[in-house]
């Protein structure tokens, strides 16, 4: 097993375009699940939509796991409830929009680190899933704070200042974010386990 595939090619290839579209339709389907379960935890609940993409990246790479993040967009465009608490594509004018584009960088920087093989062991996988959700930050702060405004969107959450992003955008899921990147370095570096044991 060459250190630099990922796990998705270790298991089962992704040699053929069919592989391909069934594993990116498979890793949509499996974040839309993921975020519909919220999990109690302070100071706010959290769902496991993040952590689903950052398995998806870190398994698929970051091509597909980009590919599949654009399916998921794609799919709550088109209606479907995929989006944290059944949402569709209105969620793409609400506050948390910048979030969601932003998946996309998510799953690509889990991807790129898996492939050039700095996400290997548990806490470097761990590091990179905290610094890859630090970074979705930026597309998730920058809608609210200016792109929305910018679109001619009106809405409370439009314009905020720093402070009260900070209080309502970033601050009560930092602690749910490294959480969940320390479960996907779990289960992932897991996952390497036992197929080095096959």
């Amino acid at each position: 097993m060459s250190r630099d595939t990922t796990l998705s090619q270790a298991v089962i290839g992704t040699d053929s375009l069919l592989r391909k579209v069934l594993l990116v339709l498979a890793g949509s389907a499996f974040i839309a699940v993921a975020a519909q379960i919220t999990v109690p935890m302070f100071p706010v609940p959290m769902t496991l939509q993040t952590l689903a993409i950052l398995i998806v990246g870190f398994a698929y790479g970051a091509r597909l796991g980009a590919l599949t993040l654009l399916a998921y967009l794609a799919e709550g465009a088109a209606g479907l409830p995929v989006f944290a608490n059944a949402m569709n594509g209105a969620a793409f004018v609400g506050p948390t929009a910048g979030f969601l584009v932003g998946f996309v960088g998510l799953a690509w920087l889990a991807g790129f680190a898996a492939e050039r093989g700095l996400a290997r062991g548990v806490l470097s996988t761990a590091l990179v899933g905290i610094a890859a959700s630090a970074l979705l930050y930026l597309p998730g702060v920058a809608w609210p704070m200016a792109v929305a405004g910018t679109l001619g969107l009106e809405a409370g959450w439009v314009g905020m200042g720093p402070g009260a992003i900070w209080t309502h955008f970033v601050a009560p899921f930092l602690i749910g974010d490294a959480v969940k990147a320390v479960l996907a370095a779990l289960i992932v570096t897991g996952a390497w386990s036992v197929l080095a044991r096959r």
